[in-house]
């Protein structure tokens, strides 16, 4: 992969994002966003899955390693399965196949002028208005369908607030803010609920632990928002999450009564809260 990766890299388009070195998922967003702030506010999505790999290489002897590669199956739970199609799914060599084949498509929408950004499979093209989205939606999908596999039910002419783009997405303004796309928000959350299960069994610094190893990850991604009520909404919803669990471990109320007591609840309000039967 690093030897071929030197050779064909720079012989792609300067709008492939996707597992290239010195280039970022933020970048593609960054090109997005863009874009939908010189009013291209119309987005052709496509999700394009690999078919087949386009040859690129003489030497016969790379040609058998890569085909060795590409058959040698997947395992999973200790089986090994077939790959009848594509490349194994999180193998080392597959995103640079995958820019292989799909750098004809990029070179395609480059002659035509389009505006468009694409990181890995997912390939979004910027227009001024729905019908020369579907124009070129049209257009596209036929070229695409005579050399690859399309996923037209993730395939769309939409407003680019209505789609996500690499987990974050656009707000529908006069200057358009890049925002943390609704999928994501759900996807933090159901993390958050299995690290602050309140039965999971581990201490509160146990939980805090992973909490911040986590938070450390999705902020380093996300925090390149510029819609920052959403962040501190989590926090304040993460936050409450954590006190029921802290809630939860302290079990009675005359240890409730204590602990509250310890922070400077005053003694009245500790002994209705920790004899209340509301939960936490």
């Amino acid at each position: 992969m690093q030897v071929l990766q030197r050779k064909w890299d720079r012989t792609f388009s300067e709008h492939s994002y996707g597992f290239r070195p010195g280039r970022s998922a933020h970048q593609a967003v960054d090109k997005a966003h863009q874009y939908v702030a010189e009013g291209y506010r119309w987005v052709v999505s496509h999700d394009i899955l690999m078919a087949k790999l386009a040859e690129r290489v003489s030497d016969k002897r790379v040609l058998k390693l890569i085909r060795a590669f590409l058959t040698a199956g997947v395992m999973e739970h200790g089986m090994v399965s077939p790959v009848d199609e594509g490349t194994p799914q999180g193998g080392p060599l597959s995103p640079l196949l995958s820019n292989i084949v799909l750098d004809e498509v990029d070179q395609e929408l480059e002659r035509r002028g389009l505006r468009f950004v694409r990181y890995a499979d997912d390939s979004n093209i910027y227009v001024r208005s729905r019908r020369a989205g579907e124009r070129v939606m049209v257009s596209i999908t036929r070229f695409l369908c005579a050399k690859l596999k399309v996923n037209q039910q993730k395939s769309a002419v939409a407003r680019p607030w209505e789609r996500k783009f690499l987990g974050f997405s656009f707000t529908n303004g006069r200057q358009p803010k890049r925002r943390i796309a609704p999928k994501a928000v759900v996807r933090f959350k159901e993390r958050i609920r299995e690290l602050t299960y309140r039965t999971r069994g581990v201490s509160i610094t146990r939980m805090a632990e992973d909490l911040t190893r986590y938070f450390r990850g999705w902020i380093g991604y996300f925090g390149k928002c510029e819609t920052p009520s959403v962040l501190e909404s989590l926090e304040e919803w993460t936050r409450r999450r954590l006190r029921s669990a802290i809630w939860k471990q302290w079990k009675r109320g005359t240890v409730r009564f204590a602990e509250l007591r310890n922070r400077g609840v005053s003694k009245d309000l500790a002994a209705k809260t920790a004899g209340s039967s509301h939960g936490p």
